[in-house]
């Protein structure tokens, strides 16, 4: 049985003898954000789960599990104009995220109703999509849910630097890998829980 991170956090707390109020204090939050965090409302990022493991001084590694573990069956996409790119490249991200809902699209319209309707946790683009940059998909993904981890797909290293510029969590040259996809998911801004070994 998993160990969610609301539940995990008051059991942390409650064993330091700690107040939700002195916690706040400690990582200079207000107390209704540690309500959040404890009712389940909200789920810290990988900065925040940070910061509270050196306020209960606890193992970093342990929150980010849990709450990696906290997030449910992430949706994951997959967007890339060659469609020979995707047959190869959706089983090995289902193989590596066996628990993650994997979709493909070949156009960026369709990613993007699709992540108006479904919250994406992780998202791999191309780049160099046909009428349209990956970049500005990556922009799109982040205005609907700033949540949302981008890993870039390019057969070319020199986009690299305008990719980072865009708020993405990582960047991958083709063909994609299953463990060049486990080393992405050890670096995710927003971690979750793939199901995989990797996760």
């Amino acid at each position: 049985m998993r160990l969610f991170f609301s539940e995990t956090l008051r059991k942390l707390r409650t064993e330091k003898g700690l107040s939700q109020q002195e916690l706040a204090d400690k990582m200079y939050v207000t107390r209704s954000t540690v309500v959040r965090w404890e009712t389940g409302s909200r789920l810290p990022d990988a900065a925040m789960i940070s910061r509270i493991s050196e306020a209960l001084s606890v193992d970093v590694n342990l929150l980010l599990s849990v709450a990696a573990q906290s997030d449910g069956c992430p949706n994951v996409i997959m967007v890339d104009d060659r469609k020979l790119i995707l047959s190869g490249g959706l089983p090995i991200l289902e193989k590596v995220m066996p628990n993650a809902e994997i979709m493909g699209f070949t156009n960026a319209t369709d990613a993007i109703e699709y992540a108006k309707s479904n919250r994406v946790s992780l998202a791999f683009l191309d780049i160099e999509l046909r009428n349209t940059s990956g970049l500005d998909l990556c922009r799109a993904l982040l205005e609907i849910n700033p949540r949302t981890n981008v890993v870039y797909l390019t057969a070319y290293s020199e986009y690299a630097f305008d990719a980072w510029s865009t708020g993405a969590s990582g960047f991958m040259l083709k063909p994609i890998t299953a463990q060049g996809v486990l080393e992405q998911l050890k670096k995710l801004r927003y971690p979750f829980w793939t199901g995989g070994d990797g996760a």
